[in-house]
Order: structure tokens, then sequence, then C-alpha cells
């Protein structure tokens, strides 16, 4: 029997605005079950209960491992800081792992969980669900078909109006909060693995409402393809942006291909602004002619349909961990590059 017609058993660790905003409702949507989660919280707790009566809840992780033969995987959806510790504990007792974004703070220390989960055998991979995007997928369409000609640059903003504040660990805590570790790693991840590997990072940080950073901008030189032809991306990440610049803009020889939404959010863009025809996402532009995409089919859940067929099935591994090291390579020579103002090697 395939995972297909299988319940994957998921245990969460932290049940907030990740673990039951994101994970365990795409866990539901794939069609699997969520069977432990670790929470404290009394509110979360009865929320965790609501939502799955018959999962076993735990006050830490000791409790989760203990209870072993309740799940295949467990998803580590705490706060950022505790993401490399929680990894590397469960890996080392066993239990197959998807962490979410970010693997570890920085690159030493998420080489270093990667190495626990090879040397203990532990099945390790990292939550980057924007691979699924279909905005994502509709452009990987695009540059098959060769509808850009030679691409030379590309743009993806994730920039939103935020005058005020959340009063969260993401804004305010110095260590793993701010928008490099909490949207980073979805834009890096995004270019590379559009274009390829990232040989030099040019970085803007700033704080304008919160202690943490929350205006990026960052450079990413890719890698020369084999005719000498380099791709550079430029990614914004913003939460005081009363008006937000194109979700994507990807520039080639032969026209470009502009998004100017994300997810169902206005645009301030007006010659964009008419509706699209339905099943379409973005417009192939050349000067004052535009003509809409037809959109790629998938979406955020087939993440666990692939942890799915992974674990029951021993198909791939969804996203290589190695991938988010060098993800992290790249944000940690973007930290350095605002420190020093200068372009730097990876």
């Amino acid at each position: 029997m395939d995972s297909a017609a299988r319940t994957l058993r998921v245990g969460i660790v932290g049940y907030g605005g990740a673990g039951r905003g994101i994970h365990a409702r795409l866990v539901r949507e794939a069609g699997h079950e969520v069977t432990a989660v670790v929470v404290r919280s009394p509110e979360r707790r009865e929320a965790a209960v609501e939502d799955w009566p018959g999962a076993g809840l735990h006050d830490d992780l000791a409790g989760l491992v203990a209870d072993r033969d309740a799940y295949d995987v467990v998803v580590v959806a705490s706060p950022s800081a505790l993401h490399a510790d929680h990894t590397t504990t469960l890996a080392r007792a066993g239990v197959p792992v998807v962490v979410d974004k970010p693997l570890a703070l920085g690159a030493a220390e998420a080489r270093a969980v990667v190495a626990a989960a090879e040397e203990a055998g532990t099945p390790l991979t990292v939550f980057q669900n924007r691979r699924w995007d279909p905005e994502q997928l509709t452009l990987e369409a695009v540059l098959e078909r060769g509808d850009l000609g030679r691409v030379h640059t590309f743009e993806r903003r994730w920039e939103r109006w935020r005058p005020v504040p959340q009063q969260r660990w993401k804004e305010n805590d110095p260590v793993g909060g701010g928008l490099l570790l909490d949207l980073g790693p979805h834009l890096v991840d995004s270019a590379t693995q559009l274009f390829g590997r990232v040989t030099r990072v040019g970085a803007e940080l700033r704080s304008h409402t919160t202690p943490t950073e929350d205006d990026v901008f960052l450079v990413l030189h890719h890698a020369p393809d084999a005719d000498g032809h380099t791709v550079v991306s430029r990614l914004w990440a913003g939460s005081v942006v009363g008006a937000p610049g194109p979700r994507t803009r990807v520039l080639g020889t032969a026209g470009a291909y502009v998004v100017t939404t994300f997810e169902n959010d206005a645009s301030p863009f007006e010659v964009f602004d008419d509706v699209a025809p339905a099943g379409t996402l973005g417009w192939l532009t050349h000067g004052r002619e535009r003509e809409p995409v037809p959109q790629a089919p998938g979406g955020h859940a087939d993440f666990y349909r692939a942890v799915a067929a992974w674990l029951l099935d021993g198909g791939p591994v969804p996203v290589d961990p190695h991938d988010a090291v060098r993800t992290a390579e790249v944000l940690d020579a973007a930290r350095r590059s605002a420190r020093e103002g200068r372009l730097l090697d990876v």
C-alpha cells in the first residue's frame, strides 16, 4: 500500500502560530494526522485537544521521545533559537524530523545538526514549503519553456504594511528574531532553487519599529552558467511598506515575468490591478504588451505528501538538509555584508 492510502502520524513540538497555524493545518490538508504534541500553555493545550482529540500531549521532548510508538515523524515548530537543540535531541533519539526554517541560527550550528542526524542515521528534512508555492512552480514552468530568453535578474519581495509591530518573539527576540531568519530562508531558497549556487552576497539590514531587523535587502550573485552568464537576485523583506512592490519580477532577454499580488493581498500597481483570467498566475510582459500565464498545479500541503512518500515508501527526501546549510551560509554572509558595507564571497 503506497503512502497515498496510508496515514502519516505526526508529532509537533510547539503549537502556536507555526505549529498550529501552518504545520497542523497542512498535515490535515494532506490527509494525515497529528498524534502527539509538545505544548505547555493551557490555552494551546486546549486548542490541541480541540483540533486532535486523540493526540497525546507532552510537556517536553523527553515525554515525546518516550511515546515513540505514537508517531512516524516529529515537526520542530518551536522558536527559531531552539530549532538546533530540539532537532539534535530528536535525531539522536532516532526520531525522524521535519524542522521548520531556519534549520539553525547560523551555518556552523546548521552543519552540526546535519552531522548529528547523519551520525545517528536519522531521517531529517527542512520545511521549505515555498518550493511547493504555485507561484514558484509557475515560474519554474516559465523558465523551463524558455519564455524569457536568457534570464539576468530575479526579484522577489515579501513586503507588508505593519506599522504597529506584533508583540511576538519574531519581532523582539535578539536571538532568533528578525526578518532575516524569518523570511530570508524562504527568499534565498527560492532563488537558489531557480538559479543555483550563490557566490557573492550583499545586504542591508535595518530596524524601524522593532528591536530586530524589519527591513531586509539582499543581493545574490549566482554562479555563472556554462556560457559564463550570471543571474543576480534582488530580494526584499519588510514590515513597514505602505506600498509593496511587485511580488516577483524576472527579467530576461526575451521579456519579463511579473506577479504583483501575494496571497490575495491587494497590489498598488494600477496597470496590473485588473482581474486576471481564472487559472492564471502572473504575466509575461514585453514593454506594454502582456499575456497571462497558466498557473501550475500544486500547493504547500504537497510538502507533507512528499514527507509521507519519503518515510512510508522510501521516496526522495523532500528538502535536502544540506540545502538549508547552504542557505544559512548565505544568511551569515548577509549579516557580515550589512556590518561591513560590502559584497562578500560565499
